[in-house]
Order: structure tokens, then sequence, then C-alpha cells
């Protein structure tokens, strides 16, 4: 495991009630329920026929058979794949497929608007190396075939600060497992959170985990964003509001 730069927790919890508790993240069981909400304002006539065209084109359907070779989904050759978990409205997902037009993308965004926006800017700009999952990531990744996965990234997920409902966070024994079973050795998953507290309980989670290690080895490691980070609009917001992004990577042993 990497070595741990300083002691834990690493940055300041908001609060004793919302800081990690070790017996909590062990509650796993989440039976591929989604909580809150997933529509908002209704759509652009314009973007309503968009999506109502390509999200059947771009759709990853879960019912199926997986196939054997996952790079198989994508209409043009990819290298690797890579999955972004909570692309909101495709910012990073959109940036990251520009800038390795060789790899494959798969966005999930079960935010309707938000995924509309997705596929829009996909119809936009004519990307051939993206597909999108409108439901519960875990589905995906209990369908995705082993080691198919070259990073996985979580952007922002939802904190569920209330102690009631930290079974809902999505960082999970159990999807910890699942990421595990995905990625390929010497993969990475990437998570990034404006929540110092979903921070910590990420930080205790996956350093628990047989399958993961910490790459960090200095404060800047986790206080800068990612080589070539383009930004999102959730943490533009975040910034404006005062809250600091962590960013954490481990990589896959």
């Amino acid at each position: 495991m990497a070595a741990s730069p300083g002691s834990a927790p690493i940055w300041s919890t908001e609060s004793t009630a919302n800081s990690v508790e070790p017996g909590p993240v062990g509650v796993t069981d989440r039976r591929h329920k989604l909580h809150g909400r997933r529509k908002g304002r209704p759509l652009s006539p314009r973007r309503a026929e968009i999506v109502a065209r390509r999200l059947p084109e771009l759709m990853i359907d879960t019912d199926t058979e997986p196939p054997t070779d996952l790079r198989s989904i994508f209409s043009e050759p990819v290298t690797d794949i890579r999955l972004e978990i909570g692309c909101g409205a495709g910012e990073h997902l959109l940036h990251e497929a520009e800038q390795a037009p060789h790899c494959g993308f798969i966005g999930v965004e079960p935010f309707q608007e938000g995924l509309a926006k997705t596929v829009s800017a996909i119809e936009d700009r004519g990307h051939l190396n993206i597909r999108v999952y409108q439901h519960d990531a875990a589905i995906l990744l209990d369908w995705l075939p082993q080691i198919s996965l070259a990073r996985i990234d979580l952007l922002y997920p939802d904190p569920w600060p209330k102690r009631r409902h930290w079974k809902r966070r999505f960082i999970s024994v159990a999807n910890l497992e699942r990421m595990a079973r995905a990625l390929q050795p010497g993969g990475s998953l990437r998570v990034a959170t404006d929540i110092a507290a979903y921070a910590d309980w990420t930080l205790l989670a996956v350093l628990r985990s047989r399958d993961f290690a910490w790459t960090a080895t200095n404060a800047d490691d986790w206080r800068r964003p990612w080589r070539g980070w383009p930004g999102t609009r959730y943490e533009a917001k975040a910034l404006r509001a005062g809250r600091t992004p962590i960013y954490l990577a481990f990589r896959r042993g």
C-alpha cells in the first residue's frame, strides 16, 4: 500500500456528526436502488428530439449479455475504456473524449437533464468514443466484463450527509469490490468531492480494501486537480460557495 502522507483524517471534517466512523462503511447492499430526484425541468423541443433519436444508440443495455471484449461496443476502434460515474452535463467526459480519442468512455448519469446535455453535446461534436448509462452504476459494474476498464472516475458523488442515509453513499465495501472486479491491474480509481467528511469516508473505506493503494505522496496530490482537469459545473458552484475540492487517486493492485 502506498505510504500515507500525514495522519488520518488528512483534512478537517465539518462536524463530529458528519465525520467518518468505521461501522457504517461496511453497510453495502444498495439493492440497485437509486435515491433522489432524477428529473428536472422539461427538455427543450430540440434537445428532446436529439435525446429521443440518439439515446437508444448511445445507451448501454444491461439486460443483454455483456460482450466478451467491451471495446466492441464502440463504433470506432479504441485501446482502453474509462468509466465516469456522475458525468453530470458531460463537461469532464467530453473533454476527456476529445483529449484521448483512442480511448472509449462510458458516462453514467441518472439525472435526466444532465444526461440530455451530454447526449446533445455528443450529437453536436460528433463523438464516436462515448457511450452512456442512465441507471445505477452498480448495475453497470456488475454487467461489465472483468478487468475491462483502465480507469474509473467518481465525480462529486452525493455525500448523503445525514447519518441515516450513509448507507446510500456510493463508496462502500460492495461497490469497491465491483470496481476492483471491473478494473485492470494497475488501473486507477479517482474520486473528486468537495465534502471533507465524504473524503474521509472514502479514504477509510479504500484503505481497508486489499484491492487498492492510495497513490498520494504529499499533500498537493489531493489538494491539486489531476493533470488536464477541466473542472465541472458542480465544482465551480462548490468553489463559489467556499467549499474546497479534494482529489483522491487509488491504484488497482
